[in-house]
């Protein structure tokens, strides 16, 4: 008896084994003929780009998102993932932390809420996305991730909702509340609160914009530089793409994973590019609990009862085997609520609530004038963003756009706050008409690269920072890159389309530059009589601060920078400063042998095969943000990616250039396209933009619908 029920347990365990860890696969061939009443068609060019040529708009969104499945279908489906809170469903433990943040955010509950105030257009598209997915998962089911989909429109909105506050750092706030104790102290009410204005955005998190109108260029044409620095991989890295319907949709540019609009590049008449700005958009709040009932807080002098919800976490543990866990999720008249030992935190935070990103993206894609360009940014679905425009009517404007909270003046903002009071709970915001902006300054141009907005153009046509609250947090710093965009258009009056290239390409840092304030510190500390250290000085002093690529002077410089974490000089000091350069000249001695290395074999760009030499550099015009390797390289992760100039001549007519750091195929190693940009990416050269059907066809590669490559 007990060597049979022996053997049926060993078939039990077998069978359970074998169900566990048997492959899974996602049941999608069903949705292989998804999106059949959608007319479009597919215009790849020479360089793997996508032109989506549709009768409707909604025709045209229903292509891109075949398109780019096509090149990067994982990354879109773990951004939808993402957002619907499966990435412990997908990926186990290391991933519940997001799924816990779209609970506590109450990302579905917005959606679910809001979703049917879109307008009928925006949720066709929407819509139409969504169904290029789930036509290209149907044809491609080893491609598809389990459980994901079919997807619909809510999805595709979800997705923007779940990752917009990300762009303000709203995971790193709550990530302070997971801290092992509180990581700040408790503003008290005060008359005549002393504010702490902000520096600048952290110089590893950059863009650049650019605009010039007719009278600073050389021959009455407007130039615009779309420049973006995004992460070279992953859920925000751009992708190109022309889109173009019968109902005049006619835009081109970049876009993340997942969204059914170019997110910034230009049409035929407007261009616009963005770059990230830092105003305070959250704030944490230190609740008073009652300590009877542990789900009630003071608020105004009474209990009020916390919101209590268990969320189930569903995380995979080996194989097929997953396990839901439920989670304490708790709301305020604040917003979500943190219970930890050291406090119980509430935080508030811009633009909660809000579906409608990409209704605005579609209507500055479809814009035909300045009016209706900046109408659509009147929406500020955006919580942050700066934002420079130019248009085949010469004009050129910039925006410091932001959903400012207005807030109490008796409170220090930087802090964390009492959560007690009505006081703190702001509910309105500084009105767009009032944000900082510049048009058409005498100056001729507006350029903005993380930086203060009152240095926008020359003076005095910039925004006067006396007419803001501290509390708003808009910065009053400068980095590099905007100090030599200031120096080289102030420095011309009459700029050409070749000088303007130039600059955007600029690879020097200013001698009013933090690096500049290094390199003196370094060159009159005392060192070491050691032979490396003493040539590495000698080749500093001789550096002109470029980091072109055949520079010895930037291998050494910008290796103390990186290595140092980029710090301002009052934050490190001479000691630690010396140290890390002496560090950084035995750390590449180590690794190459010798200090007179020229700045490209350092700096690389790889992919794949591919291993190419850059110029460029951190807060560099020409940006290149690289990751520290054992073997003494630093091998380019963000920076510079897509990079787009426009003109428009003085008759209106638009052309552009543009280039990726890689190419259109993101995910493919096998394409052609997967690395094909990068060589000239690495000459810092650009390819044509084509947006005419004739140009495009004369340099076409392949034109197919959507699963008709696969027939």
């Amino acid at each position: 008896m007990w060597k049979r029920i022996a053997i049926v347990v060993a078939v039990v365990l077998v069978a359970a084994a074998a169900y566990v860890f048997w492959p899974e696969s996602a049941d999608v061939e069903h949705l292989a003929d998804a999106g059949a009443e959608y007319d479009v068609v597919i215009l790849r060019d020479t360089w793997g780009v996508p032109h989506i040529f549709g009768t409707t708009d909604a025709d045209v969104a229903f292509g891109l998102a075949y398109a780019h499945a096509e090149d990067d279908f994982l990354t879109i489906q773990q951004s939808l993932a993402a957002a619907r809170g499966q990435l412990g469903f997908l990926y186990g433990m290391d991933a519940v932390a997001n799924d816990y943040m779209v609970h506590l955010l109450r990302i579905w509950d917005v959606v679910e809420a809001n979703y049917d105030t879109l307008s009928p257009e925006v949720r066709a598209i929407c819509e139409a996305y969504a169904a290029g997915l789930n036509r290209y998962a149907g044809l491609h089911p080893q491609e598809t991730l389990v459980g994901l989909f079919p997807v619909t429109g809510r999805d595709v909105v979800a997705g923007s909702v779940h990752k917009l506050p990300l762009f303000y750092g709203l995971d790193h706030t709550l990530g302070e509340l997971f801290a092992s104790d509180r990581q700040n102290t408790v503003s008290p009410r005060s008359a005549g609160q002393e504010q702490r204005y902000p520096q600048e955005v952290d110089v590893t998190v950059g863009s650049n914009t650019f605009a010039i109108s007719p009278i600073r260029s050389s021959d009455g044409q407007t130039f615009l530089a779309v420049n973006s620095h995004q992460p070279w991989q992953g859920p925000v890295a751009w992708y190109e793409a022309h889109l173009h319907s019968e109902e005049g949709w006619d835009a081109v540019g970049g876009l993340f994973p997942g969204m059914p609009v170019i997110g910034h590049g230009h049409n035929r008449n407007v261009g616009w590019a963005f770059t990230v700005n830092g105003p305070d958009l959250a704030d944490v709040y230190v609740l008073e609990i009652n300590p009877e009932n542990e789900n009630q807080y003071r608020f105004d002098g009474e209990w009020l009862d916390l919101e209590v919800r268990q969320a189930p976490l569903t995380v995979k543990l080996i194989g097929r085997l997953r396990w839901t866990v439920k989670r304490e999720v708790l709301w305020s008249v604040y917003g979500p609520v943190v219970r930890q030992d050291h406090g119980t935190y509430a935080l508030r935070f811009a633009g909660y609530g809000e579906v409608g990103l990409y209704e605005q993206f579609y209507r500055l894609n479809r814009a035909q004038s300045f009016e209706d360009w900046q109408a659509a940014m009147r929406m500020q679905t955006m919580p942050n963003f700066n934002v420079a425009y130019a248009d085949g009517e010469g004009n050129i404007y910039y925006l410091y756009n932001a959903r400012v909270p207005i807030r109490s003046e008796f409170y220090d903002w930087s802090q964390y706050l009492p959560g007690d009071t009505s006081e703190t709970l702001w509910t309105e915001f500084l009105p767009f008409d009032q944000l900082p902006q510049v048009l058409n300054p005498p100056s001729g141009f507006v350029q903005n690269c993380n930086t203060t907005p009152f240095s926008t153009t020359l003076p005095p046509y910039n925004p006067n920072p006396a007419d803001y609250s501290a509390t708003f947090g808009i910065g009053l710093g400068m980095n590099n890159r905007g100090t030599r965009a200031l120096e080289l258009f102030s420095g011309d009056l009459s700029i050409t389309e070749d000088e303007f290239y130039t600059y955007k390409y600029d690879m020097s840092y200013s001698s009013d530059s933090r690096m500049a304030q290094y390199v003196q510190t370094i060159l009159e500390a005392p060192m070491p009589d050691d032979p490396n250290v003493q040539q590495a000085l000698d080749i500093l002093a001789e550096w002109d601060l470029r980091t072109n690529p055949e520079s010895l002077g930037a291998t050494i410089g910008v290796w103390t920078y990186q290595s140092l974490g980029f710090p301002y000089m009052d934050e490190i000091g001479e000691t630690a400063l010396t140290e890390g350069f002496i560090s950084a000249v035995n750390a590449l001695v180590e690794a190459h042998g010798r200090v007179d290395i020229p700045w490209s074999d350092v700096n690389r760009l790889r992919r794949g095969d591919v291993d190419l030499g850059l110029g460029g550099g951190p807060d560099i015009l020409h940006a290149v943000y690289g990751s520290m390797t054992e073997d003494g390289y630093l091998v380019g992760q963000s920076g510079d990616s897509y990079v787009m100039l426009v003109t428009w001549d003085s008759d209106g007519n638009v052309s552009s250039r543009s280039i990726h750091q890689y190419g259109s195929a993101t995910l493919d190693a096998t394409s052609p396209h997967y690395s094909d940009q990068a060589y000239l990416f690495v000459q810092r050269e650009l390819k044509p933009v084509w947006m005419d059907e004739a140009e495009i066809r004369a340099n076409l590669e392949m034109e197919y619908r959507p699963g008709e490559e696969v027939e």
